[in-house]
């Protein structure tokens, strides 16, 4: 209850500040940017006070205080003009909205319910297809920031600061800290951010598309439906194979149409291999929709206080998703130079914006990107040039032609992206088509992590525009075809052409599940946490399913190669201390000394990693807990 009502306070002090502060945008923006803003505010209030407090419930408490003091501030600094109210093309455009985001959104909370620990009866945890591999983190995350001191540390590898953006994380952790069940405390917030990303897009498409409705809802089927033309592989000779390829789908394990490295078809579905388990993207996307939209807005009615809110919008979002505020900082910087391009006469004053928007964003960026993303991509040494993206995977050279690699990725939108921004001056679009193009041409030619699929989170913000300008351009396209039979059939193969691989992938999430922590290991997170202290620090495995970092919060001498090695640390000697102390442990108790270790815990997976000496452990120290499957030591004085 608790934390429902600390939801409802931000939401609603969010709403009422774009209010104030914007008050002649239409009511049915005014309550996304507000939402919006409200969650914003609820990653990072009570994240700025934990470092005076920890992040407990005395720093959420003096968050919201400081929101209170927010909103009476932008009452005293409230545009004093009438708020605008809804009109006839608004409810018009709420109802084509209603059609897609409610939907979608139900969807989503199945898929979050359904993919986040859910509980089973025996007392086992699941999840789906696409977060087996990520929740894990992303649980050692929420779990271990609760009451812990800031800056927050990793508690994958006792002792290394947190690089890793936080915020969506801590969200998280609010609600857990506030009462909400651990896997509810995911799920509630995870589906509020998808249907603000939903409802977002169609409004970011309006704006850009110029209000026609048919084209934003085709450009946000394109977006969310994404998949490329990877189902053809699926359906090739199923006559033949007696349809064993179409099953495979939704029985085997990442054999869906828009994933398949094997294939070369790394353009993923949006909802099923990217919202769903990367949270920190999918928090990147909730939150900046509403900074793209100020964007744009700002410039087309050359509005400084838009540029403020917009520069003091896009400097909360390192935090949130690094790459995404990369991306919003490359299509800024297309889309000015587009905009002084189309409106020479106002150059000097969209010079004067840009400055105070970028000086905004870097006094209030910077100190999060270089605690941050730099620690992570300069001194991890991940930093490099590397053309065509995966389909020149380690620079080994090209595995498709260029242009079919992004035809059978993207799908047939790329070819109405492609003949979109060839007309993109004489559309009015040509400052859409340099912003896309500065974000393209950067993740064609940088990479900035250790996975260089990584670098498709900045190919996806391109292609969120790219799928506007394709359905603008394919609306002209059926306008020219006006009075051609079969241009309704030619339109309908268009979209399913386009979507197929994007809904059998979402279609296969649905029916999706594993077991991730069984009953024994839940049984162990349940005691661990209520048994040993806060800042304990374990021995354990290298497992990514790991109920010591990801239930219980507690630190790890060293976490899975899985999340560790492509955050870019360096944790070889951790892992190789670990190994030599299970195996003998008499003759290696200084690993314990070295890493300040506090129990010892063995599993399933530490017996089939290791050769563990139990016996020897058994001898040494006492056994405090012990269920079927796991065993902990405590270490003594």
């Amino acid at each position: 209850m608790a934390a429902t009502l600390y939801l409802i306070l931000f939401l609603v002090s969010g709403m009422m500040i774009v209010r104030l502060l914007l008050p002649r945008l239409s009511p049915l923006v005014r309550a996304w940017l507000g939402l919006s803003l409200g969650l914003l505010l609820m990653m990072q209030l009570p994240a700025l006070c934990a470092y005076a407090l920890s992040f407990t419930v005395k720093a959420h408490i003096a968050a919201a205080g400081l929101l209170l003091l927010l909103v009476a501030l932008c009452y005293a600094l409230r545009e004093r003009s009438h708020v605008s109210a809804m009109k006839e093309g608004e409810r018009e455009m709420l109802a084509v909205m209603a059609a897609f985001v409610l939907p979608l959104t139900a969807l989503s909370a199945y898929l979050q319910y359904t993919h986040m620990i859910m509980p089973r009866a025996d007392g086992s945890y699941w999840c789906g297809q696409s977060t087996y591999g990520d929740l894990c983190m992303h649980l050692a995350f929420v779990t271990s920031m609760k009451d812990m001191a800031f800056p927050p540390t990793y508690n994958l590898l006792a002792g290394t600061p947190l690089s890793y953006p936080y915020l969506v994380d801590s969200l998280s952790t609010s609600f857990y800290l506030l009462g909400m069940d651990l896997n509810l405390a995911l799920v509630v917030p995870g589906t509020l951010m998808m249907a603000l990303t939903y409802a977002g897009y169609m409004l970011l498409a309006r704006e850009v598309l110029g209000g026609r409705r048919k084209a934003v809802a085709v450009a946000a089927l394109l977006f969310f439906l994404n998949g490329g033309l990877g189902f053809l592989y699926d359906f090739d000779m199923m006559g033949r194979d007696g349809f064993a390829k179409i099953r495979e789908i939704f029985t085997g394990y990442y054999k869906t149409p828009a994933n398949q490295p094997d294939l070369n078809l790394r353009f993923s579905n949006v909802i099923a291999d990217l919202m769903i388990p990367q949270r920190a993207l999918m928090g990147g996307w909730a939150m900046v929709l509403p900074a793209l939209y100020l964007l744009i807005r700002s410039a087309k009615e050359r509005s400084m206080r838009k540029t403020v809110m917009l520069a003091l919008w896009a400097g909360a979002l390192p935090l949130v998703h690094t790459h995404t505020f990369l991306a919003l900082a490359l299509f800024s910087g297309g889309y000015l130079v587009g905009r002084v391009i189309m409106e020479p006469d106002d150059w000097s004053g969209i010079l004067v914006r840009a400055i105070v928007y970028l000086g905004i964003v870097l006094a209030l960026a910077l100190p999060q990107v270089l605690s941050g993303a730099v620690r992570q991509t300069v001194e991890g040494g991940v930093l490099r040039f590397q053309f065509n993206w995966v389909n020149n995977s380690n620079g080994n050279g090209m595995i498709d032609g260029y242009f079919f690699f992004w035809v059978k990725n993207v799908g047939l939108p790329f070819i109405l992206i492609v003949c979109a921004c060839l007309n993109a001056r004489r559309r009015g679009q040509l400052d859409i088509a340099l912003g896309m193009a500065g974000i393209f041409v950067v993740a064609e030619t940088i990479l900035f992590q250790r996975n260089e699929y990584d670098n498709n989170k900045l190919f996806y913000i391109w292609y969120m525009f790219g799928a506007m300008l394709a359905a603008d351009y394919g609306s002209i396209l059926m306008q020219r075809l006006a009075g051609l039979r079969g241009r309704a059939l030619l339109c309908t193969l268009f979209l399913m052409g386009s979507t197929l691989s994007g809904a059998l992938s979402i279609a296969r999430e649905a029916v999706s599940g594993y077991q991730l922590f069984g009953s024994s290991a839940v049984q162990a997170g349940k005691w661990i946490e209520e048994n040993t202290e806060k800042d304990s620090v374990f021995l354990t495995g290298q497992q990514h399913i790991n109920p010591v970092c990801s239930l219980a919060g507690r630190q790890i001498v060293c976490g899975s190669d899985l999340y560790v090695y492509f955050h870019g640390l360096h944790y070889q000697q951790q892992a190789e201390d670990c190994q030599r102390f299970y195996e003998d442990p008499a003759n290696n108790a200084d690993v314990l000394n070295l890493y300040d270790v506090d129990y010892i815990y063995v599993s399933d997976y530490e017996r089939s990693d290791f050769d563990v000496d139990l016996r020897a452990l058994d001898e040494a120290y006492e056994l405090v807990y012990e269920n079927p499957d796991v065993r902990i030591y405590v270490v003594g004085e």
